[in-house]
């Protein structure tokens, strides 16, 4: 089995690694959103305009439907080991204070897209885990929907930093991060030989 390394595109070792056979076989990054930056109209904005999907917080009673839409969708995440999403559990899929999830459904109650937040209270910052959005629902702005409303939710609770990330390989959640106003400030690179 070959070797993976993920470090970042800046690193000074990357030169080296590729003169002596590494090659580059997936890129990521990372990106910030301030609080004092956040544009809370807009962000209602893109929660409006998904309508009549309905965008809010999840709770106890749909964690079977979200382990339901994570099951359906668990391979369709771009990228390698840097973005890799491990299928949710019950107990990965629990939700708590510092575990959120928002949800999107259609007018029938069907889930069709969620993105969950892990939520750091010591240092009031917030980082995305994941989002996704059922496959005959893309490229509606569901997922920019899902984005917008945590933030929005947890700027209520005086978060000041919020942090997201993914592939290089998957237009829609960069379009989505940049829509809601996260500034990418990382870039990765995965190394194999």
């Amino acid at each position: 089995m070959g070797e993976t390394t993920v470090l970042r595109a800046d690193d000074q070792r990357v030169p080296g690694l590729i003169e002596t056979g590494w090659r580059i076989t997936a890129r990521s990054w990372a990106a910030q959103l301030d609080a004092d930056r956040a544009d809370r109209a807009a962000l209602r904005r893109f929660v409006e305009r998904v309508a009549p999907i309905v965008v809010g917080e999840l709770g106890d009673v749909d964690l079977p439907a979200v382990l339901a839409l994570d099951a359906a969708t668990v391979t369709d995440y771009p990228g390698s080991v840097a973005t890799q999403h491990e299928a949710l559990t019950r107990s990965s899929a629990a939700l708590s204070p510092t575990r959120r999830g928002f949800g999107a459904w259609t007018p029938s109650g069907d889930l069709v897209g969620t993105t969950y937040v892990d939520v750091d209270v010591d240092v009031d910052t917030v980082e995305t885990s994941f989002t996704v959005v059922a496959r005959d629902h893309r490229g509606r702005g569901v997922g920019t929907a899902l984005k917008a409303a945590s933030v929005l939710a947890l700027l209520d609770e005086h978060v000041v930093r919020f942090r997201t990330g993914g592939s290089d390989d998957n237009p829609a959640i960069i379009t989505a991060g940049a829509a809601v106003g996260y500034v990418r400030d990382e870039e990765w690179v995965t190394l194999e030989r």
